[in-house]
């Protein structure tokens, strides 16, 4: 029989969807009496799950792969990058195998190649809310998979499929068992959360004796009675997303948006082969704020798209000062092989680019720091993410680990991860706010 103690060690690579992925797989391999090993040295072999959307994200995976290579030459690559095996069996002939995203059998069969299992039923036991690569306290919440949009920068559904959405009662039970577990935070995430259950014609299920939707809405008001928050992101602008407001302005979920507009320039959104009616967007922001004054909207936005001029890139500029997003992230257009842009005409510079991309950056520091600094003097909850000796570190509503600001709350180490306590705002600089505990 094999050893009991057969170890894997796991490389993740990429965005939350890829993380999740990731956990299903340590969650299927801990369940058959795999442990999971943080070394090179002290692994049977070792899974890579990479990301492969733009060429630095490629670099990245391939790196990831020759450095698993190097130091224990039992490699099982999976993820975004695993769509084309071609390049990797090029650079490392010798890696196990490869699969694309969300290939979990496909993965436990090569793990079962190199290291059978020996599971045993009676002693191997896995938590009901599966294994997690998050901190115990928040989790992310995969509502479905692929997405059915033909964005002309991007290859998603060509590495991840057309969108397939996971029924509302199965999404609600692993809810469920993240809350049971201690999980204060649930972070929503898909390709497009306003399109979920689109492909299964938004299928009914009984939730605790009421009839619920595969919907956006439907999912939104029942993640609501959980005791959580509960925090949407990659929301595309649908006219039914003004359904969650009155959630919001109920408590029942956070104020909270992520939705990824891209531009604002109608010719470039028409290139990009998304919603182009930004002034229509802009009505709807402020319908939004009326309704919830602390609605706290976040962002992407691409700069140096084929065909942008100097015009389109005011555009964006103008629009950005009238929209007053609270975070916003920005990326210099880079060619996605495969991707239909690549044919496009009017290539912009990329020294074109990085002046762009500056510009844009500080024109959103200014209105980010106005923002926060109108939160000096108020009171916010506050949940708690790491403490040291300095003190603690932690996030309000409007800010989604790992890509929005922080909180500081130094002095105060007698807090532990998980901890929410109530903070007055004394400082804020262009991202990150400063307080002290009131309660």
């Amino acid at each position: 029989m094999q050893n009991s103690t057969a170890k894997v060690g796991i490389v993740s690579l990429g965005c939350p969807k890829a993380l999740v992925d990731s956990e299903r797989i340590i969650t299927r391999l801990r369940a058959e009496g795999y442990e999971i090993s943080p070394s090179y040295d002290d692994a049977d072999l070792v899974l890579v799950n990479t990301c492969g959307f733009i060429d630095s994200a490629k670099e990245e995976s391939l790196d990831a792969i020759g450095e698993a290579m190097a130091e224990n030459g039992k490699v099982i690559v999976t993820g975004c990058l695993g769509v084309d095996e071609g390049p990797i069996r090029e650079r490392f002939p010798d890696v196990l195998s490869v699969t694309g995203p969300h290939q979990y059998e496909a993965v436990m069969n090569a793990v079962h190649d190199v290291v059978p299992p020996a599971h045993d039923p009676f002693q191997d036991l896995v938590p009901p809310e599966g294994i997690r690569l998050t901190p115990r306290h928040y989790a992310y919440l995969k509502i479905s998979e692929g997405c059915s949009n033909r964005c002309s920068f991007c290859i998603i559904p060509h590495l991840r499929g057309d969108l397939a959405s996971r029924p509302v009662d199965e999404v609600l039970r692993e809810a469920e068992r993240l809350v049971r577990a201690g999980v204060k935070e649930i972070l929503v995430i898909s390709q497009d959360t306003s399109a979920y259950g689109k492909d299964i014609k938004y299928r009914s299920a009984d939730w605790k004796g009421r009839e619920t939707r595969s919907h956006m809405i439907d999912l939104t008001r029942e993640l609501g009675e959980l005791g959580a928050w509960i925090r949407l992101h990659y929301v595309y602008p649908y006219p039914h997303v003004d359904q969650v407001l009155p959630l919001m302005a109920e408590g029942k979920i956070l104020p909270y948006l992520d939705i990824p507009f891209q531009h604002a320039s109608p010719k470039i959104l028409k290139a990009m082969k998304r919603p182009a009616d930004q002034v229509k967007v802009l009505d709807r922001i402020k319908t939004w704020r009326e309704l919830v004054p602390d609605l706290a909207i976040r962002s992407t936005f691409i700069v140096g798209f084929p065909g942008e001029t100097d015009e389109d890139f005011q555009q964006l500029l103008d629009w950005l000062q009238e929209a007053q997003l609270d975070r916003v992230g920005c990326f210099k257009y880079e060619p996605v092989d495969g991707a239909p842009a690549n044919a496009l005409d009017g290539a912009v510079a990329e020294e074109e680019k990085e002046i762009r991309w500056r510009r844009f950056m500080e024109a959103q520091q200014d209105i980010s720091a106005a923002r926060l600094q109108n939160k000096i003097g108020r009171e916010f909850e506050v949940l708690i993410d790491e403490v040291d000796d300095e003190g603690a570190l932690g996030r309000t509503y409007a800010d989604a680990p790992d890509i929005d600001g922080c909180v500081f709350l130094n002095g105060d180490t007698n807090l532990k991860p998980g901890d929410m306590v109530r903070a007055k705002i004394e400082e804020a600089d262009e991202y990150d706010l400063w307080g002290i505990r009131v309660d």
